[in-house]
């Protein structure tokens, strides 16, 4: 038999057999890894996915929601554990146990790592401002106190920490200095002497100013005009958070835009403490009457069976909008840090009013995903 003749033959014999191979489906490749990728590996090149951890996340107490952590998020900041009454109970003894074990924890699993927060009126330690007697101390004695606390903290995680919150809401809605302790005490200039506290404690570390309701206009401004006159007069402002804590009506995104590309001319903007109630804000009315009193205790937890369809649509629909806001000012923004993992642990179900049922982040109670996380991976799909 002629040799060419037969390698023809079976090359005709071998067509149905590819053409049926080729027929079949196969795996598609893009698809499964766009399903395969987490919000970290989505935002990789773009900007960190940070939250914040509370110590039983730190201690790895909880199997499934460590591996939400682990597999979703590349950055951490403290829920509570490094705040003044926790790590600095008495002026002469710090508590590092829960501190050390969130650093170890950013450590072992390579994470970025946030301090939060060095100097803020709330969740003082008690003896802070005061003396043995209750009475307030002077300027001198609280600006040592606050050098102390600072440099103390920052020295023990140098070159561990990547950044840190050195002042937490010095400002108020109306764009003036809180009158805290600190202002009372020691006055306006507090907030500059605690970063340059800050920066000689640690130069190497980037340094922030932290807040809520920054797409506040008249606030905008307070908080602009303050990081600017440091940074005029030589002192470290590496970047300002913008706490993220929104509900369904507010704020605006587009007064949130703003101020994220007007703080970008002073440094970084760092979205912080993330996350979206869906529940009504409490009035004053609350009546001594028991029965009126149940029924606006009712009234203020209206999802303690679960979300509406409606409502859970709109939830999703406006965490996709808030991060397609990131995305397109990614240049700016260096790091989106959730407050919370999933909606069983957050701080949402008990403030301002104790148990209620509330939806505020990107990973239901039983740590599964709400359909608002594929769609936010879906925004990187088609970018490099």
């Amino acid at each position: 038999m002629n040799p060419k003749t037969y390698s023809m033959k079976n090359l005709l014999a071998l067509i149905p057999v590819l053409l049926i191979f080729a027929c079949q489906e196969q795996p598609e490749t893009k698809n499964t890894s766009l399903k395969a990728r987490s919000l970290k590996d989505a935002y990789q090149d773009v900007f960190y996915i940070g939250t914040a951890l509370n110590t039983g996340q730190i201690f790895e107490r909880d199997s499934a929601t460590h591996a939400v952590i682990t597999s979703q998020f590349n950055a951490i900041v403290a829920e509570n554990c490094m705040k003044g009454e926790n790590i600095h109970p008495e002026e002469d003894r710090y508590y590092w146990e829960e501190a050390d074990a969130f650093v170890k924890f950013g450590e072992k699993y390579n994470m970025h790592i946030t301090g939060h927060t060095l100097a803020w009126h709330s969740q003082a330690p008690p003896w802070l401002f005061v003396d043995e007697q209750g009475k307030d101390i002077s300027r001198t004695i609280l600006i040592e106190r606050m050098s102390a606390h600072i440099t103390t903290i920052m020295q023990r995680y140098k070159g561990k920490v990547a950044g840190w919150d050195v002042v937490n809401e010095a400002i108020l809605d109306d764009g003036t200095m809180r009158k805290s302790k600190y202002y009372e005490i020691i006055g306006p200039d507090w907030v500059e002497i605690a970063f340059k506290i800050a920066q000689e404690a640690d130069p190497e570390t980037e340094l922030y100013y932290n807040d809520y309701s920054l797409s506040n206009p008249e606030k905008r401004a307070g908080v602009y005009q303050l990081v600017k006159g440091m940074q005029d007069k030589g002192i470290k402002v590496d970047g300002i958070g913008m706490q993220g804590h929104l509900n369904m009506g507010s704020p605006n995104i587009q007064d949130f835009e703003e101020s994220v590309v007007q703080f970008s001319t002073l440094g970084k903007v760092m979205i912080t403490e993330m996350d979206i109630t869906v529940l009504p804000w409490p009035s004053g009315r609350v009546s001594a009457e028991v029965s009126l009193s149940a029924e606006y205790q009712e009234s203020m937890n209206p999802y303690k069976d679960g979300l509406t369809d409606s409502m859970a649509v709109a939830l999703n629909d406006r965490f996709v909008a808030f991060y397609e806001l990131f995305n397109k000012h990614q240049d700016k923004i260096t790091r989106v840090t959730m407050w919370g993992v999933n909606d069983a642990q957050t701080w949402r179900n008990n403030w301002p009013i104790r148990g209620r049922k509330d939806f505020p982040l990107l990973f239901n109670r039983d740590n599964s995903p709400k359909p608002a996380v594929e769609r936010i991976i879906g925004i990187r799909k088609d970018k490099p």
